[in-house]
Order: structure tokens, then C-alpha cells, then sequence
């Protein structure tokens, strides 16, 4: 399924933005859709949320591995803004004449969805791998913790696969508003907003796995000149000798972190099919 995820792109701010706000008017307030990001309190708290998110996915990987549930609980965040918006009669209006642009944008959000739910069973076999050696290791084990490592590895490829996949993924483009992003301000507006937070949380998907996968590498033997099957006796003995090794701390270290992963992945995989369900009902709405 990951292998479908095509690359993401940023895209500048709504060409619709002005920095001088509109003139309230009665006729504005009784006829128009359009949504002036400088008045509305929905459309800041959205721009901000997807700040926040691309702020988190440029760190270096050593700060993302310390911040994985920080930068779920942003991408979260940023989906709720999004109920916000699609909440709103005036943005369903609006995306009632982007046809085009839906379609595009129902597909992205598919392809995230498909991603985040891959990523949630890689998630569930990490932390039972991570488990399993931690239990091997305090036991002395080796053949048990030989065994764990090399699961934990697979999963560590799948992870980083779907990292790779998500790095190069596609996301919807203003090409694809009609008349090439020609169509009225609240269209190109809410359009825009959706594009813009299907690029922000690609990127973000893109950096999280990459992080995980970074993670998950504690699993193996300390560092040590041993290699292969002898990293993983040359483990087993020193935690033997003590049971607060560090090889034991880190795993359980990783073990809590997954714990908490596993929770938040699950919340960011259910807002990311609501954005969705969302979407898709008000497409569907305005096409019967």
C-alpha cells in the first residue's frame, strides 16, 4: 500500500490573501462565501497549525526522534482545524465548484490515511518485537533475542519504506482548480487551505516514519567490535552481569515510547479518514 504514496510538495499562501482586510458590508455578509483569512479566527488557527507542523518535519533526525508524539499531537491538531473548516457553510460552498480539485484532494487524503494505517500496524508488531527482546535479554536468551532483533529489523525497513514513499509523494496543485486556479477568492481560498495541509502532513508523515525507523534501531546490540550473533551473546552476558545495564534501559525506554506511540498513531489515523469522510460528504452532497 505504501508504495502508492507519492511525493509531497509545499505550496506558497493562497494567492487570495490581502493585507488589507475587506470592508464589512450587509450584501458581504447575506451573499458572499468568501472567507477573508485576515478576519476569519478559523483560517489563522489553521495557518498556524500547519506552521506548526512544518516547523516540527524540518527539524535534524536526532530532534524528531526525541519529539515523534509531539509531532503526532500537531498533526492531530491540524486535522481538527480542518473539521473546523469543513464545518463551515461558506467553505462547503465554496468547495462546491472545485470538482476537480476534490477529487485530487480525496485522493491525497486517501493515500495519508492508507499511510498512517500501515504505519499503525508496523507500530503494533514494533512494540511486541521490542517486548520479546527485552524478556530475551533479561532471561539471557540469545537465541530468543536473536530472534526478536531480527523482526524488529524488518520492521524497521518497512518503516523506512514508508518514509521514502511518503518523501515522494505528489500533492494536489492549484493546476488542478479549475481554470488553473482561476476560479472565485473563497474558492481558490478553501481549496488552497486543504492543499496546503495535505503538504504539510505528507511532509510530516515522511519525517515521523523516518524517525520511528531511526528508533527502533535501539533494539540492537550495544555498540561493541562484536558483529552479527556475537553482538547479541556479548549483549546477553553484560546484561547478566547487570540487571540495570543500560541495553535494558533503552529497551525499556523504547518499549514506553511505542506504548505512547501506538496511542497517538491511532487518533491521528481516525482524524486523518474523518478529514476525509468529511470531504467526501460534502463532494457528494453537491453532486446529487
Amino acid at each position: 500500500m505504501a508504495r502508492a504514496f507519492v511525493r509531497s510538495i509545499s505550496f506558497p499562501l493562497s494567492p487570495s490573501r490581502s493585507p488589507k482586510a475587506r470592508a464589512p458590508s450587509s450584501s458581504y455578509h447575506g451573499r458572499s462565501v468568501s472567507l477573508p483569512c485576515r478576519s476569519h479566527p478559523i483560517l489563522a488557527h489553521l495557518h498556524t497549525h500547519i506552521r506548526a507542523v512544518r516547523a516540527w518535519s524540518q527539524q535534524g533526525l536526532a530532534a524528531l526522534v526525541s519529539s515523534v508524539a509531539a509531532g503526532l499531537a500537531h498533526v492531530d491538531a491540524l486535522h481538527a482545524a480542518l473539521g473546523d473548516l469543513l464545518d463551515l457553510p461558506e467553505a462547503q460552498d465554496a468547495l462546491s465548484g472545485a470538482g476537480g480539485s476534490v477529487d485530487c484532494l480525496l485522493d491525497s487524503f486517501l493515500r495519508l490515511a492508507d499511510a498512517h494505517g500501515c504505519f499503525q500496524e508496523t507500530v503494533v508488531a514494533l512494540k511486541q518485537d521490542v517486548a520479546e527482546a527485552l524478556t530475551a535479554v533479561r532471561r539471557g536468551d540469545g537465541a530468543r533475542l536473536a530472534s526478536a532483533v531480527r523482526t524488529q529489523r524488518r520492521a524497521g525497513k518497512e518503516l523506512a519504506g514508508l518514509a521514502a514513499a511518503a518523501g515522494s509523494a505528489p500533492s494536489p496543485s492549484r493546476l488542478s482548480i479549475p481554470g488553473g486556479g482561476q476560479g472565485n477568492a473563497a474558492e481558490v481560498e478553501v481549496t488552497g487551505l486543504l492543499m496546503e495541509s495535505a503538504a504539510a502532513t505528507a511532509s510530516a508523515s515522511a519525517a515521523l516514519f523516518a524517525a520511528v525507523a531511526a528508533m527502533s534501531g535501539s533494539v540492537e546490540a550495544e555498540s561493541c567490535s562484536c558483529k552479527g550473533t556475537a553482538a547479541l551473546v556479548c549483549l546477553v552476558k553484560k546484561s547478566k552481569k547487570n540487571s540495570s545495564a543500560p541495553a535494558c534501559e533503552r529497551l525499556e525506554e523504547l518499549e514506553e515510547c511505542i506504548k505512547e506511540l501506538e496511542d497517538s498513531s491511532e487518533k491521528v489515523f481516525r482524524s486523518l479518514v474523518q478529514t476525509r469522510v468529511a470531504l467526501l460528504n460534502i463532494h457528494t452532497l453537491h453532486i446529487f
